[in-house]
C-alpha cells in the first residue's frame, strides 16, 4: 500500500520445493500479485520494516494454508 519495493518467491509445486526450484522476483510497491492454486509461495519479503499490504484471501470450508519447512543442507538461501 506504499511505494516500497519487495520480493516474491515462488515454486511451481505445492509440496515442499527444492531450494533449486525457487524463483524470486522483484516487485515495486505499485504492483499486486495473484497466486494460482497449488503455487508454493514464501511469506512477504519486505525491504522496509514498516511495509503495509492488503491481502485478499478466499473464504469457505477446507484448508487454505499448508506450511512447509526446509530442513538440512541447502535449507538456507544465500543472496
Amino acid at each position: 500500500m506504499q511505494n516500497h519495493d519487495w520480493f516474491i518467491v515462488v515454486a511451481a509445486s505445492n509440496e515442499t520445493p527444492l531450494v533449486s526450484e525457487l524463483r524470486a522476483f522483484h516487485a515495486s510497491g505499485r504492483q499486486g500479485i495473484n497466486y494460482r492454486p497449488g503455487v508454493w509461495h514464501h511469506p512477504l519479503l519486505v525491504l522496509k520494516p514498516d511495509s503495509d499490504f492488503l491481502v485478499v484471501d478466499r473464504g469457505g470450508p477446507g484448508q487454505n494454508c499448508d506450511e512447509v519447512w526446509f530442513d538440512g543442507e541447502g535449507a538456507c538461501l544465500h543472496v
